[in-house]
């Protein structure tokens, strides 16, 4: 079979190096010339994955089964409206893709069925900032319908928003942003899988993040299975399907974010797709549910035949997926990463970036320069392991500095 993959970094490469093993076709289009993916892939167009008609071109042009994608937000929408344009199976519809990729319909949606998410407003750009409820700050601003943390901004006070307002409106076209107040938390994600109306709960990890003011949540690591597993994984789980039955979610990936703070968990966002940190890696080697199969069966409307539990998370293994950054700089020399999935430390790894590319500040998560996966059954072994890593891993700038930050030292920054 042929399929349309919309994007084709580092997100999108695991599934599509599934499909060529698989002995399907591959088509991949997004508007980066060198991404990873397109290398992989039996042919290529430099087409942006968030347009909706150069896609249908696409998928006209080398006559495509389905239009599908992995790790991303948007591209989700156009897949869905694309395959309905052209009437070509997929797992979701377009109303709903618009409903958990759009900020605005997520929040309404919660709001409507009493899923429990933070005090919110939304705001345009001409708001009069001192006319706003005080409880609103200190908060945080998001566009509606970006995607890894771009433009979103951690607020001080009624001053800085009117400073800062303009800086999330250059991440959307949309005429208003989000305005949430900031609820101090542990971040966890929960990802799973719909079949038949019946959800299946395949992780839940903590979502650690490194916040560098006004830059916040830029996620660094994944870490299976969430400490906070023991005490609230009922009721995780009951949120988890209570979304599922307010979204009408019958089939498919889940990816759902949530805050668990003093007041409580809180919903932040969710999404009808499989995570952006490398879930369909290591969900797998967890649990033996292979998600690239339940995806393509899905897109496809073809019956799955995998055995999913109705809770899949092991306790019995420890996971770290590593989100690594690194200082500005001009990369002159990379270290290999494969020698140490080799030599079994690492169960994969990859870099972001070449020699002669130039890394910038951390102000999203499109800076970062790589990632790894480590296992354990133990977590202080795990920990140990990650040291490891970091102690192997090298990118050097010209002057011959390793730019790499460890995962322990951003908190210091």
């Amino acid at each position: 079979m042929k399929f349309l993959v919309l994007g084709a970094g580092s997100c999108q490469l695991n599934l599509i190096k599934y499909l060529k093993k698989n002995n399907h076709e591959v088509v991949v289009t997004d508007y980066f010339k060198n991404s990873i993916g397109k290398k992989y892939a039996d042919k290529s167009e430099m087409v942006s994955t968030f347009d909706l008609m150069g896609i249908i071109e696409i998928a006209k042009k080398h006559k495509v089964d389905t239009i599908l994608t992995a790790g991303t937000d948007q591209p989700v929408y156009f897949a869905a409206k694309a395959c309905e344009y052209l009437n070509l199976p997929n797992y979701i519809t377009s109303d709903l893709a618009l409903k958990v990729t759009d900020k605005k319909r997520m929040k309404e949606t919660f709001q409507k069925n009493e899923i429990p998410s933070v005090k919110y407003k939304l705001i345009k750009k001409t708001v009069d900032t001192e006319s706003l409820d005080d409880d609103f700050f200190p908060g945080v601003v998001k566009p509606l319908d970006s995607q890894g943390q771009r433009g979103v901004l951690y607020i001080k006070d009624k001053n800085d928003l009117k400073n800062k307002i303009h800086i999330p409106f250059n991440f959307t076209d949309q005429s208003e942003i989000l305005l949430e107040k900031y609820y101090e938390n542990d971040e966890i994600t929960v990802s799973g899988w719909v079949v038949e109306d019946d959800t299946k709960i395949l992780s839940i990890s903590d979502r650690v993040t490194y916040n560098n003011i006004p830059h916040i949540g830029i996620c660094i690591s994944h870490n299976y299975p969430s400490k906070h597993y023991q005490k609230y994984s009922s009721e995780i789980i009951e949120i988890t399907k209570k979304i599922v039955k307010a979204f009408n979610i019958n089939k498919g990936p889940i990816y759902f974010q949530m805050l668990i703070g003093s007041d409580g968990i809180k919903v932040n966002e969710i999404a009808c797709r499989i995570g952006g940190a490398f879930e369909d890696v290591y969900i797998p080697y967890a649990s033996g549910v292979d998600m690239s199969d339940l995806l393509i069966k899905d897109s496809l409307n073809l019956p799955q035949i995998q055995n999913l539990k109705s809770n899949s998370v092991s306790k019995n293994i420890k996971i770290s997926v590593q989100l690594f950054f690194a200082k500005p700089g001009k990369i002159s020399y990379l270290s290999s990463l494969d020698k140490l999935v080799n030599e079994g430390l690492i169960l994969e790894g990859r870099f972001n970036f070449k020699v002669g590319e130039e890394i910038k500040k951390i102000e999203n998560a499109t800076q970062r320069v790589g990632h790894f996966i480590v296992s354990s059954k133990d977590k202080n072994n795990l920990f140990k392991k990650i040291d490891k890593v970091f102690h192997n891993i090298k990118i050097l700038d010209e002057k011959g500095n390793n730019l790499v930050i460890p995962y322990n030292n951003y908190r210091l920054r």
